[in-house]
């Protein structure tokens, strides 16, 4: 064991996290795609197993590498070109989309599809906590004009996603707001930013039958099925109401591995539902998945307070806000507490690119963890064994606690 974790460098919480997740993710992936294998691939329903793992197994060398290879303060450096690069992504996907629901969401780049959200989500965590690290002062907050620079440049890129993805660009405001938060943004300035979200979204509900734009029609529509409850259910079961069922069908114990009666009639059993059906199969053990998303936030939450460097530590506030918050919302639809968005359950749900844009994330944070580890190893040592960072990144020691 310790010998596996010499190669697996950083947190070991988040590590173990991980392998557990990959384990109920392979078993619920396999057994949620067997009516997709039939329809898709001739009924070899080792298919989309194997090819989940693929994607896992990708993802692995990806945190490796980037946990080992990968240094802080080129990501910092490269994250205003980065957030560059993936808005005109977003931008192209969304000038060429076509006919269907998720037009605009994808973007094909020599022969890989993916999300421009995704590698934006990244790119604006990384960039914002660049900012926030570079105006951080012991005597003073950072200023307002720091404070519209961050809402200026948040609102823009998650404006250009919400025409194609209302769920993801509210999910990646609110990181941004969290990571103000942390980053000592007067409450004031939080606090009115969200009141004018609040009356953005009104607006955007009352003038959703009036404007053929975006998302905001689904939007709407998917509130007011939330609110008033889903016309289609009179007629046949819509897929939140299979969730609940698959819920109510799993009771306390489960019907165990591959038992779902459900996952054939849910169209989205493998992404955004699966938690439903991991609920069905495995009752109340089901809750280690969600035991892990909790670990997983409060090991971040002990990196940031580990790092000595404002620019990680904000970093990794963010990714992991982003990671927690998006499964927070797939397992809160999946039990019907919250509208239907369509945010997968990460690294759990079956995905492609996705998965692999997840392990960027949760790489990045692995590598703080371990500079962290390196850092008060050699705090005697010479400057030259620690990874240096930019200047302009102040320590928490110059500008006080992060809490």
């Amino acid at each position: 064991m310790n010998s596996a974790f010499k190669i697996l460098k950083g947190d070991r919480g988040i590590w173990i996290v991980l392998i557990i997740l990959s384990l109920f993710s392979l078993l619920v992936v396999y057994s949620a795609t067997g009516s997709l294998a039939y329809r898709h691939a001739e009924g070899n329903t080792f298919f989309y197993l194997i090819r989940h793992a693929g994607f896992l197994f990708l993802g692995y060398i990806i945190i490796i590498a980037i946990v080992n290879y990968v240094p802080i303060n080129l990501i910092s450096i490269l994250s205003p070109l980065m957030l560059l690069l993936s808005f005109v992504f977003i931008i192209v996907a969304l000038a060429l989309k076509g006919g269907g629901e998720a037009t605009g969401r994808t973007f094909s780049l020599g022969g890989i599809s993916f999300q421009p959200a995704e590698t934006a989500k990244i790119a604006l965590v990384w960039f914002v906590a660049k900012l926030l690290a570079n105006n951080q002062d012991k005597e003073n907050v950072p200023s307002r004009r720091i404070f519209f620079w961050i809402l200026g440049i948040t609102t823009v890129v998650s404006f250009a996603i919400l025409l194609a993805d209302f769920s993801t660009a509210a999910l990646l405001f609110a990181t941004i707001m969290v990571m103000m938060f942390v980053g000592r943004i007067k409450i004031k300035y939080l606090a009115s930013t969200i009141g004018g979200g609040i009356l953005v979204l009104v607006l955007f509900y009352f003038m959703a039958s009036a404007i053929d734009m975006g998302r905001f029609g689904t939007f709407k529509g998917r509130l007011d099925r939330y609110i008033f409850g889903d016309p289609s259910s009179e007629i046949g079961m819509t897929q939140a109401d299979f969730a609940e069922m698959a819920i109510y069908h799993g009771g306390r114990l489960g019907a165990g591995p591959g038992g779902s009666e459900v996952r054939n009639h849910m169209a989205a059993a493998y992404n955004d539902f699966i938690f439903s059906i991991l609920v069905e199969e495995y009752g109340w053990i089901s809750f280690i998945v969600v035991l892990c998303f909790i670990i997983f936030a409060s090991r971040a939450a002990i990196i940031v307070n580990q790092s000595k460097r404002t620019f990680p530590a904000f970093m990794v506030v963010g990714l992991s806000s982003l990671i927690v918050l998006q499964a927070m919302i797939n397992m809160g639809v999946s039990v019907g507490l919250l509208p239907v968005t369509g945010q997968t359950l990460p690294w759990v749900s079956m995905g492609g690119t996705s998965t692999l844009f997840t392990a960027v994330s949760i790489g990045c944070i692995l590598r703080v963890s371990y500079l962290n580890k390196v850092e008060k190893m050699n705090q005697n040592a010479s400057v030259n064994d620690v990874e240096k960072i930019p200047d302009e990144d102040h320590s928490f020691a110059q500008v006080g606690s992060i809490d």
